[in-house]
This record gives structure tokens, sequence and C-alpha cells, in this order.
């Protein structure tokens, strides 16, 4: 059978120019990076090339990067160590409705100790108003976290805008990018950011290992204590190989970003515009253009359970989701639709296919085939 995936804002598969380039080093330089010999020089060689490379992806300073196990640990680092660090100067802070819950989460845990949150909605389309956030700023607001494009309908905020309310209020501006890092261009000054948070896996990099940016002069309380390692931040052994697979893939990443998305945005619009043609009463959750992930579809097909759609789908070779990843277990509506003021009803009908870099213009017409037959089989049973 044909094995289509369309997953690509769950998980990426790994480059092979990124999996030879580990083999090589979980193979060869296996030393201890924090060791003074030359094994652990080697190893210590590599990481700091791969955290230039990063810093490169996103217009920063090597010196600003700070390698975690992913995109959890990075926004749990950025939030709370943010947080705890500038208490004293207030305990105010705001987020958006739509985060993903490494962020939603940590905000909430913070707010039952001691904090006070104010979480700013979003309109239809899964846009933060930037004049919400001005009208939200007070003086003891200490951080402002918006993701730059939402995992779920690919929406992408202005970031720019609001990290200058951020700044000008004296208030730090966390961006979570996990998903826009090799789809968006980034420039960490430009766009205002203090705090960024990336993660491998979803740029054909490996699982574990992700990278949060710290503006030089930013402090943060530690999370986690042990090592000296990443300047206290985050102590223990760094994941040698996989940092440096993740190096690698933002270099790729990088070198391919212009091209690759005029080639998603084709697919992506080919896929928008044939399946609503083709299957009646469908919505496209989230906005179009370029306020849209050049790789994200997001579609409500109503009277249809999303999980028997993806059901079927995987039946004949298609691999796609309901929302995100890390809440494919939970049986509630995505609270990100339902954010966007979609009836929780039409939200248990969503899908989300993502495409990637080995999806086909062929692979794209054999989605328009089937669902469209899938969808009509389902409502006439």
């Amino acid at each position: 059978m044909k094995r289509i995936y369309l997953d690509h804002s769950a998980t990426t598969p790994i480059d092979p120019e990124v999996a030879e380039l580990m083999k090589t080093f979980s193979l060869e330089c296996y030393g201890n990076p924090s060791s003074v010999h030359y094994f652990g020089r080697l190893s210590r060689k590599a990481i700091e090339e791969a955290r230039k490379q990063i810093a490169v992806l996103i217009g920063a300073d090597q010196k600003e990067i700070i390698f975690t196990s992913g995109g959890t640990e990075a926004d749990n680092l950025a939030i709370q160590g943010a947080a705890k660090a500038k208490a004293r100067k207030g305990r105010h802070l705001i987020t958006s409705s739509i985060e993903h819950h490494a962020v939603l989460d940590t905000f909430k845990y913070l707010a039952k100790n001691g904090y006070e949150l104010t979480i700013l909605p979003v309109d239809a389309e899964g846009l933060v108003s930037a004049d919400d956030v001005a009208g939200a700023v007070r003086k003891d607001t200490i951080l402002i976290s918006i993701m730059h494009a939402n995992n779920e309908v690919g929406s992408v905020q202005p970031i720019s805008e609001i990290g200058k309310i951020a700044h000008d209020n004296g208030s730090l501006f966390h961006v979570d990018a996990v998903q826009s890092l090799g789809k968006l261009p980034i420039d960490v000054e430009k766009m205002n950011i203090d705090l960024l948070s990336v993660s491998s896996h979803k740029i054909y990099g490996p699982k574990g290992v992700g990278a949060l940016y710290v503006r030089t002069g930013v402090r943060l309380a530690p999370t986690a204590f042990g090592g000296s390692q990443e300047r206290k931040m985050r102590p223990g052994t760094e994941n040698t190989p996989g940092i440096i697979g993740f190096g690698k893939a933002c270099e790729l990443s990088g070198q391919r970003m212009n091209e690759e998305n005029r080639r998603l945005i084709r697919l992506r619009d080919k896929l928008i515009n044939g399946l609503q043609s083709s299957i009646s009463d469908i919505k496209l959750n989230g906005p179009t253009g370029d306020k849209r992930l050049p790789n994200n579809v997001n579609v409500s097909i109503p009277f249809v359970p999303g999980e028997t759609l993806l059901l079927n789908l995987d039946m004949v070779g298609i691999a796609a989701s309901a929302g995100s990843a890390c809440t494919s277990g939970s049986t509630d509506p995505s609270h990100v639709l339902l954010a966007m003021g979609i009836d929780p009803e039409i939200a248990h009908g969503s899908l989300r296919f993502s495409l990637g870099l080995q999806n086909t213009e062929e692979e794209i017409d054999y989605v328009l085939q089937e669902l469209p037959r899938i969808v009509n089989q389902i409502r006439n049973c």
C-alpha cells in the first residue's frame, strides 16, 4: 500500500545528511564535552559549531543559545526562569488562548503560585491583536509570551509589533517558534524577541533536543540544578549527537527555506481548493495567504468525527492528525478551535494536514481522491 505522510507538524523524518552526521559523531566523537582531553574537546567543538548554526538561522549570537531536551523544556525554562527572576519587579504575565500546552500549562502553574495571568483572546482566524496586547500591558507586566505560528491552524502572529509593545513597557517577550523555525524568516533583533523556543524534530532533525535563545543581558532563574553546562541554565551532560544533528538541520533549513516554501504553498493551496470544491459544508480553519504557515491545512467537516476520518484515511495509507500530537489522547475538542469561536461539535470533525519535503503533487491528488470518497461514505451510512 502506498503510504503518504502529512503530519509534519507533529514530527518530521530525519534528513539523511543529518542522520549520517549523527552516526559519525555517535561512533567517533563520543567524549564528554566537559572533559579536557582530546575526545572531550572534539565534542565541545562540534557542539559550538551547532550553536552557531542555530544562531545564524534566527539572527542571534551563538553565545545566546542554550540547548535543551526540546521545545517543552525551552518553554518552561523561559517562562518559569523569567517569571522568577523578575518577580520583584512585578508578577503580571500575558499570553494567548491558543498557545501550546507547554506554554499555557506553565503559565497556569505560575498563576496558582502567586502570579497574575491575563490570557488574551484570538479572532476567528486564530490571530492575536496587537491592540489587545497593548491594552493588557501594565506597569507590573514582566513577561509576554505569544507563539510565532500556531501548531494547529497555522496562524502567523504579528510578532514584531507585539515585541515592540513589550519593550516599550520594559517587559520581556518570549516567543514559541517551534512550528515556525525553518518555515518562516526569524530575526530576533528585528522582531524584538528576548526569549525564543525552538525544537529539532520539527525541521528534519532528531527528537529529544531543542534550544532556547536568551538575549544578552536577560537573566533567568534556573529550573534545574547540577553541573555548569549551558551557563548553569540547563545542567547535565549535553546530547552531543542530537545537538550536532539539530545544528545541521538548521543549516539545511536555512538553505532551502525560500524555494521549499514556494513549493509547499502551491501544494497547500491545491489541497485547500480541492477539498473546498469536493466536500460540502467543509470549513477552512485559520487564516489565508501569508498569515498562514506554508505547510498547514486545517479543516472541519461537519457531521463526521475527526477520529473516524483519521482511521479511514490511515486505512488507505494517508497519515494526518486531528490537531496537536501532544493532545492526541484527549477526547476534548481542540482548545485552539474553541478559542476561535468554532462550535464544539464542528471542532470534533477537524483534520490537520501538514506538508513536508517529500510530499508531491501526486500525493495531494490522491488525498483529493480519497478524502471526499470517505466523507461521502460516512455521511451516507
